[in-house]
């Protein structure tokens, strides 16, 4: 069974921040990535703007080959641009200003009546939704509850493993709750934290369809260039699948 890459070039952008200057062009990267094997390219449109921006969305939007994973808070201001770009999915997550990167999954168990009411105005726009939570099978229950077609598997904890016990339990946990959305019909993606030593075991859970993977790419890619960092990945992840 295949499984599909997305690249998310979210740090491109930070570089670029960095210094407030017009390149590296977050188009060329993702042209980059997707002539190297990417399925897809995702980007995180944050509340404070702090790599991603409106203009970069736009511009991706008219120019991607493949599709768009847009990155989200499930907030009105973001709603609104979500509809208005029509991204092919949408992956509502947590979002707090202080967080390096997102430090977990969305708590959508709490949330329910709120998290439903964006599902429902990102599908009515032909637009699907993913739901990133924790590998947690009541955040599973609340994502089918609220419509969700798609869950995104946060694997942070997996990665951020400190022995091998603690890796193999985080590995079962992730494993169990794949195996449980989807035999309830959801379609399992997963990611966070990912990289070529620790992406293979993941990648051979024969129900995630699509990972998603970025920062380690982009930190690969100053060493080998983001086309040889795209293109190792993705044969990592068909290796994993015997392909």
């Amino acid at each position: 069974m295949s499984i599909f890459l997305g690249v998310n070039i979210d740090h491109i952008a930070t570089l670029r921040q960095a210094r407030g200057t017009p390149y590296p062009s977050l188009v060329e990267a993702a042209r980059i990535c997707e002539n190297s094997g990417a399925d897809s390219i995702t980007l995180h449109l944050r509340e404070d703007r702090r790599h991603i921006q409106d203009q970069d969305v736009e511009e991706l939007k008219h120019c991607l080959e493949t599709k768009m994973n847009l990155e989200m808070a499930a907030t009105d201001e973001m709603l609104k641009i979500a509809t208005h770009i029509s991204p092919e999915d949408c992956c509502l997550v947590p979002e707090k200003r202080q967080e390096l990167t997102t430090e977990g999954g969305l708590d959508v168990a709490s949330q329910i009546n709120r998290i439903k009411e964006v599902c429902t105005e990102l599908s009515t726009n032909n637009i699907k939704t993913s739901l990133f939570i924790d590998a947690d099978k009541y955040q599973i229950d609340a994502a089918v509850e609220c419509g969700a077609p798609i869950i995104e598997i946060h694997t942070g904890h997996y990665a951020n493993a400190s022995t091998a016990a603690e890796l193999n339990i985080e590995l079962e946990k992730i494993s169990d709750a794949c195996e449980y959305a989807h035999n309830l019909g959801l379609q399992v993606n997963a990611g966070h934290g990912l990289t070529l030593e620790n992406t293979r075991a993941i990648a051979e859970i024969s129900s995630i369809v699509e990972l998603n993977i970025g920062h380690s790419i982009i930190a690969r890619s100053l060493f080998v260039g983001l086309a040889s960092a795209t293109s190792e990945m993705k044969q990592l992840l068909k290796e994993a699948r015997g392909l």
